[in-house]
């Protein structure tokens, strides 16, 4: 290639080039969709930044895997399992309850005496949570930022929060294994046909009745990770409850679950049997400790869930045969994303849902 060329080249590369960098300076995700859905106030430069008030359980998860030296406390009640799966600094945090969503237990009088630089939300990010943020800046004067949460948002999520916590690097490194897993779901739907994903039901709580409709962010991880959720039979929403008569007629191939009781019993129970999922005994059961892998909250946690759910979809697909062990992958994931260095022991405990 001449001199003259490669000028040339460089000159039509240019544009994208800065376009790909004022991308990512906004906080966007691949395709140019930025992650930061409202700012309110006056956000303080990163390197002051030194408490996060972390106003819904996924932005929890979210600033203790980026920042945990700054987060205030923890919007979700944490067990003594769930802690003792943490880092030393995650697992002393004191429990600050949450303050977005309809179940807001945190009183503004409360937040101001936790005294935060900065308000963080993530997830679902509607108008309800959009007004909620500006009414929380609005009669506090704190500056709070609410970020998109969805699992393929997951990358410029933790890159976008990381520079606003005066993290970045570790922001760099935790959304490369963000885009690991995403980039390993997208190549098993590319291989496998949508009339050829299996049918899933995700059931939730002790009785398995509940499960997400179709756009659900609870649920999401079914169709990321080629299958097909049952329930989106039923429509758009998000919570549902169903019947056992409901469930007879879906008739899913597989049915997944985070509570091992349910899991546990529906493999013995005779009204269950008419399912195809429960006669093949595909019934798997997801950890759930400290935070869920498949939900619970809909956060980061759920990366570890992707490589998870494939494993039980798409059991011996080509693209999972060269990865790691997947005790390794566990063990990896929670010490990079939860500080904590688990034994072999603890690990075997998660994967046996004990």
């Amino acid at each position: 290639m001449t001199l003259r060329a490669m000028r040339r080249r460089l000159l039509l590369q240019l544009p994208l080039a800065l376009a790909a960098a004022r991308a990512q300076a906004r906080g966007q995700a691949p395709g140019g969709q930025d992650v930061v859905v409202a700012r309110f106030g006056t956000l303080p430069a990163p390197e002051r930044v030194r408490k996060v008030f972390a106003a819904g359980p996924p932005a929890g998860v979210l600033v203790a895997a980026l920042a945990p030296g700054k987060l205030v406390g923890w919007p979700l009640t944490l067990g003594d399992e769930a802690r003792a799966l943490l880092g030393p600094p995650l697992r002393a945090l004191p429990h600050t309850g949450r303050l977005s969503g309809r179940g807001s237990t945190v009183p503004l009088e409360s937040l101001l005496q936790w005294a935060p630089d900065l308000v963080l939300d993530a997830g679902t990010a509607d108008a309800t949570y959009v007004s909620g943020a500006r009414r929380v800046s609005e009669q506090t004067g704190l500056p709070t930022v609410l970020i998109q949460g969805r699992i393929a948002d997951h990358a410029a999520q933790l890159r976008t929060v990381g520079r606003l916590l005066g993290a970045a690097g570790r922001g760099e490194q935790l959304a490369a294994e963000a885009e690991a897993a995403i980039a390993l779901a997208g190549r098993v739907r590319a291989s496998v046909p949508p009339a050829e994903r299996p049918r899933v039901y995700y059931g939730r709580g002790t009785d398995g009745l509940e499960t997400g409709l179709s756009g659900a962010i609870n649920v999401e991880l079914l169709d990321f990770c080629a299958g097909r959720n049952v329930a989106a039979e039923a429509g758009r929403g998000s919570l549902a409850r169903v019947s056992l008569e409901q469930l007879l007629l879906w008739d899913p191939e597989v049915i997944v679950t985070q509570d091992a009781a349910f899991a546990r019993r529906v493999l013995s129970d005779p009204l269950w049997r008419g399912i195809a999922a429960v006669r093949e005994r595909r019934v798997h059961c997801a950890p759930a400790l400290p935070f869920g892998w498949l939900d619970g909250p809909p956060g980061v946690n759920r990366l570890i869930g992707v490589r998870w759910l494939l494993e039980r979809l798409h059991p011996g697909h080509p693209a999972l045969r060269a990865l790691e062990p997947f005790p390794e992958a566990v063990r990896r994931f929670h010490q990079s994303f939860y500080g904590a260095s688990l034994a072999p022991q603890e690990v075997r405990r998660l994967l046996d849902g004990i």
